[in-house]
């Protein structure tokens, strides 16, 4: 029986009962609903990135440059909700913090409060770096933590760019500005050489002037040597003169200090005077009656003290005062007091007797005295304040005094100095004169610098550029952002699922041919039992799963073509392709099984695995460890991959034809494994009718 029809014998069994159909048809849907879910739920997630919650924190409080109000943050925060790149969500740094760390959000995006403010001093004179601030949580989802970065590098790009042609343009302006201040410097230069030829007239007429100042100055100085002889003197005489005026103060002021305790009371003080100018009176008009009574009174007063001392010597001596010594107090103050009177009595007496009998003379000058008194009692009232304006008329002589022999010497010291500096100013001046012919000739120098000055001016006004608005924004924006990334891809994938359907598509075959091969056996035992040809027997073997493989083929590229929108860039030559790769895969698992029975489906996932970690169908297998870069030329799966890359999205072909090579040798090459294998499964043994491992 030929090969053909063993095949058709081994799906013919599918037929006979419900189970064996639905394991048919699950046979065919298989890869289908193994690479279609996969690319389905891979196709295209960045069209998806608006439905991720990102927390975004605004807390840039601005800033002023000239005037003019920055708002960064806000400009930024209305451009990410505008872009829809990320389902931004704007919160406080609290919120973000939390709910980056419990994953209600997969990453934060904040603007400090000084944003603003280090954007905005790009332009001043001293500009400082702002910063945004990305957290990430790679607990949360490592993925989106990578495509953050490259998200944000695009919005940091743009930020940069804004702030720095602030900058830029303020340069710009500043090209300007310069343009116009060095015309007017120009100008400023043509009117200064006019002035500089005014001034060296002017200079020379200095000089001539200061030739004459100092002939006069010395006339000058001359008389200011006379006058500080005569100061001199005047100095010498007003402290004389102060000298004597104190000698009168200190006096005065002296007698003032004896005299003013009896002048604080004026009305005492004339009291007193009316007194004395009262008892004068009376004693004046009883003094010849005195006279003539005082030796009579004298002698009374003499008798009344002897009397007065014997009683108190009988009364109050001896025995005899015991008993009355109250009564002797008395008697002894009566005997002093008459003995006081006696010789008081006996002074007058005495007074009288001297003046020789003679009143007339005393009669005067009591007379004289209540004049005086009277007066003197008239005038009490303002004694106190003549004395007061006597001692400060006094005082104040004496300070001026003083003043005006101060102020002389100060005179005298001042007019030496004067004449010494008139004496100096006559040497400086003849020196300014020198200095102003010399002057005189520098300024002619200068007439001839400021008009080279001006010319070059002039000539710089010229070189020095002066744009308008549109020539200024032209050159901030080129400088702004000089570099533009010209971005072109040969051969663009539209999605992430078409360029993932290189690598998910040979994985869906494999697994279509394992599980194929679970439920058809990968060597027919009826022509093993019969004794065919070992190609024969792999041929039968092989052509049932290669012949689903096409089925599953055309089944997988239907659901993604219409149903998911895969587009191939060659269809044709794509669907050829991936029958000659079912063939293959069909071919390998079959000789993993028929030479290793149950202990080769354990193989077939162990080759998957290998071939799945060295095809390069994620990352560059470059970038994988070396191991995987070793076995990668040698597995079918990795030509596979780079032979529906350019078979789908386009280019060479070159790959798709080696991958062809490859995929037909190791097609032939698991065929004759099979057909050995067959060839030594004729012969049975025990291990093959008692197998150890039954899968």
């Amino acid at each position: 029986m030929r090969s053909p029809k063993l095949a058709a014998l081994e799906l013919k069994r599918f037929g006979r009962g419900k189970l064996p159909r639905a394991a048919l048809v699950a046979l065919l849907l298989l890869p289908l609903l193994y690479g279609a879910l996969y690319l389905w739920s891979f196709w295209d997630p960045y069209s998806r990135l608006d439905k991720v919650p990102v927390a975004l924190v605004n807390a840039d409080q601005g800033a002023s440059v000239e005037g003019k109000s920055i708002d960064a943050g806000a400009q930024i925060t209305k451009k990410l909700h505008a872009s829809k790149t990320f389902e931004w969500h704007d919160v406080s740094p609290e919120e973000a913090a939390k709910g980056l760390e419990d994953g209600t959000y997969y990453l934060s995006l904040t603007m400090p409060a000084d944003f603003s403010a280090k954007i905005a001093s790009s332009s001043g004179a001293d500009p400082a770096t702002s910063a945004l601030q990305v957290r990430t949580n790679d607990a949360n989802n490592y993925i989106v933590g990578s495509i953050s970065r490259t998200v944000f590098a695009e919005v940091r790009s743009a930020a940069s760019a804004n702030a720095s042609r602030g900058f830029l343009d303020k340069i710009f302006i500043s090209f300007s500005d310069l343009h116009d201040k060095t015309a007017e410097a120009a100008d400023g230069a043509d009117k200064l050489k006019d002035g500089a030829s005014k001034a060296q007239q002017g200079a020379k007429e200095i000089a001539d002037g200061l030739d004459t100042v100092e002939e006069k100055n010395g006339e000058l100085t001359g008389g200011l040597t006379k006058l500080n002889t005569a100061a001199g003197k005047l100095e010498t005489g007003t402290k004389d003169v102060a000298a004597g005026t104190q000698q009168v103060a200190d006096k005065i002021n002296g007698t003032a200090s004896q005299v003013r305790p009896y002048l604080d009371n004026p009305k005492q003080l004339a009291d007193a005077a009316l007194l004395v100018a009262d008892t004068a009176h009376v004693v004046n008009n009883h003094l010849e009656t005195f006279g003539k009574k005082a030796p009579a009174a004298a002698k009374v007063s003499k008798q009344a003290a002897a009397l007065a001392a014997d009683t108190y010597s009988r009364t109050c001596t001896g025995a005899a005062a015991k008993p009355l010594p109250v009564a002797c107090a008395d008697l002894k103050k009566l005997k002093d007091t008459t003995a006081e009177a006696a010789q008081l009595a006996g002074d007058v007496d005495a007074l009288v007797k001297d003046s020789g009998g003679d009143l007339a003379e005393l009669r005067g000058q009591l007379t004289d005295l209540e004049k005086q008194a009277r007066k003197l009692a008239a005038g009490a009232p303002g004694l106190a304040g003549k004395l007061d304006q006597a001692v400060a008329d006094a005082n104040a002589l004496n300070t001026g005094a003083h003043k005006v022999a101060t102020g002389m010497a100060q005179l005298h010291t001042g007019l030496g100095k004067a004449a010494d500096g008139s004496e100096a100013i006559g040497a400086g001046v003849g020196k300014i004169g020198d200095g102003a012919h010399s002057l005189d000739g520098g300024i002619y120098k200068l007439v001839d610098g400021n008009g080279a000055l001006a010319d070059g001016l002039h000539q710089g006004v010229d070189k020095i550029p002066d744009y308008d608005q549109q020539q200024r924004d032209a050159r901030t924006e080129v400088m702004a952002d000089p570099v533009k990334l010209a971005n072109q891809s040969l051969h663009k994938a539209p999605n992430y699922g078409t360029g993932f359907a290189p690598y998910f598509i040979p994985l869906s075959l494999w697994v279509g041919a394992m599980v194929a091969y679970m439920l058809i056996a990968p060597m027919n035992k009826r022509a093993l039992a019969a004794g065919a040809s070992p190609w024969r027997i792999a041929l039968a073997g092989w052509l049932p799963v290669a012949g689903l493989g096409a089925a599953q083929v055309g089944a997988l590229m239907s659901v993604l073509h219409w149903g998911l929108g895969l587009e191939m860039a060659r269809p044709a030559l794509t669907i050829g392709f991936l029958f000659l790769v079912t063939g293959c895969f069909a071919a390998i698992v079959q000789w993993l099984n028929a030479k290793f029975g149950a202990a080769g489906r354990i193989l077939v996932l162990a080759v998957l695995m290998l071939q799945l970690t060295s095809a390069g169908g994620t990352y560059p297998v470059q970038t994988s460890p070396e191991f995987f870069n070793a076995i990668h030329p040698y597995l079918p799966m990795s030509y596979v991959v780079e032979g529906l890359r350019r078979l789908i999205t386009g280019g060479d072909l070159a790959p798709v034809w080696q991958g062809c090579g490859v995929l037909v040798a190791f097609t032939a090459g698991a065929l004759a494994l099979t057909a050995l294998a067959a060839r030594g499964k004729q012969v049975w043994t025990m291990d093959r009718l008692h197998p150890e491992l039954s899968l």
